[in-house]
């Protein structure tokens, strides 16, 4: 083994060497998610508030899509850590396979059924048009986004998390481009407002995919062949299964509780519906940080639990922890100082800056918990113990944080402060679970690749 070869597996397991890059590709797509609420408010405030709602059945969609890409991802992960490669790339083959066909169902069902969809939520008038017109168009491509998650799943594990980001950057800028010119029929375009937005989405993504499979074959120790993609193997299909179900089923009952207090939002006006968005937009921010390293994180437990180094990972986690609430906290007190500032970016209007700074005050109670939910989460996952999280949230987010939310709201008429403290207590309920499910260790038992030993050099932690 050369030198070189000797210390990539340092790099590969080192937590800044794989967080910063996850860091960057996030804020890029958060930047260009903000982009896209500035942009389409020069046009209206219910073109914010109709994009706003589409996306809430989208990103539920692509949760659904993480059953695949997330569980492949877990187990690919376990497999690299413990050196059998051959195995790692037809699991990865088999997860880009089921994503495009449950892809290409959810395009269908969206491309269908998006006006019965959307009025589900109470939305009507100008708001349920642009919310229509979104989804029809970006969910019907929405196959291109299930094969980006499983494909930039697969390179992220492998430890390329800087390459991904350059796809991810060069994607946002098209796209940032694509709206400029769309929207508002710059560079000799029409002037197609939310269809404009939506078209350029597409566009993007689709070059984005070519690029992630080119480079998917560049960096693959052992390569898909072409077998690999239509070999549906029982044994790896249930391994995947049994981490990604519970993870999506946990996602999508967030989102779907998110979607409820956005109906609860509904009753409470046009502004408070705005002022929502816009907060949530803020919001991601804060816990940006959190997210990257509690991405970079499962990609370090999945190798060591796949190695045996049990001990290494649960070290791992509170140190990781630790970095999390950190920068969290940083970012909470930028935002408290600046809230209102912040709001004046989307809207001039008074109103809405004042419920969305209002709310924006809460951060202290709602991030500090989200983020130790986010790398706790996150790492039980990466260990095999997926069911935990799920358990912990339906107690948590349906039994408790959407009856608190209605009593907040409709009873003691707290508006939009009573949604964001009963997300809180839920992410706070949540977070204790978490800590000591792991602090327990009950999670080592749940490792999808057993290994004889407990040491392997490449799952060594720097």
């Amino acid at each position: 083994m050369t030198a070189a070869q000797a210390e990539k597996p340092s790099k590969e397991f080192n937590l800044f060497f794989l967080t910063w890059p996850i860091f960057l590709e996030l804020l890029l797509f958060m930047l260009m998610g903000v982009a896209d609420t500035f942009m389409l408010s020069a046009i209206s405030d219910n073109a914010v508030s109709g994009v706003g709602a589409s996306n809430q059945y989208l990103f539920i969609a692509l949760l659904v899509l993480e059953v695949i890409g997330n569980g492949a991802s877990i187990v690919v992960a376990q497999y690299i850590g413990s050196r059998q490669m051959k195995e790692a790339a037809k699991i990865s083959a088999l997860s880009v396979t089921l994503n495009l066909a449950v892809g290409l169902v959810m395009s269908i069902v969206f491309v269908v059924f998006n006006g019965l969809i959307l009025q589900s939520l109470n939305l009507h008038g100008e708001v349920l048009e642009h919310a229509k017109a979104y989804l029809s168009f970006v969910g019907g491509f929405i196959f291109l986004q299930a094969l980006i998650n499983s494909v930039s799943a697969i390179i992220r594990v492998h430890g390329f998390t800087k390459e991904a980001m350059f796809v991810s950057l060069g994607m946002n800028i098209i796209h940032l481009i694509g709206n400029y010119a769309l929207i508002f029929g710059h560079f000799g375009f029409p002037q197609m407002g939310v269809h404009g937005a939506a078209v350029s989405t597409v566009i993007s993504r689709a070059l984005a995919l070519v690029v992630f499979f080119w480079m998917l074959y560049r960096i693959m120790e052992v390569r898909m062949k072409m077998r690999y993609y239509f070999t549906l193997s029982k044994a790896y299909i249930g391994k995947i299964l049994r981490i990604g179900i519970p993870s999506a089923l946990e996602q999508v009952m967030y989102q779907g509780c998110q979607m409820v207090f956005l109906y609860y939002a509904t009753f409470l006006g046009e502004e408070s519906l705005a002022a929502r968005q816009y907060a949530a937009n803020i919001s991601m921010f804060i816990y940006l940080m959190a997210f990257s390293i509690g991405s970079g994180t499962s990609i370090i437990v999945g190798r060591m639990i796949g190695a045996g180094r049990q001990t290494e990972a649960y070290r791992r986690v509170w140190y990781s922890t630790g970095w999390a609430s950190v920068s969290s906290a940083v970012m909470i007190a930028f935002v408290m100082i600046f809230r209102e500032q912040l709001m004046n970016i989307f809207t001039s209007d008074p109103e809405i800056i004042r419920l969305g700074s209002q709310v924006l005050l809460y951060s202290v109670i709602l991030e500090t918990g989200r983020t130790i939910n986010i790398i706790l989460v996150n790492s039980l996952r990466a260990s095999g113990d997926a069911k935990f999280p799920l358990w912990a949230g339906t107690v948590s987010m349906v039994g408790m944080s959407l009856p608190l939310g209605y009593f907040f709201v409709f009873q003691l008429d707290m508006g939009l402060p009573g949604i964001w403290l009963a997300i809180a207590a839920d992410e706070w309920l949540r977070a204790f679970a978490m800590f000591f499910r792991w602090r327990s260790r009950a999670w080592e038992k749940h490792a999808l690749v057993k290994k004889d030993h407990a040491d392997h050099p490449v799952a060594a932690a720097t």
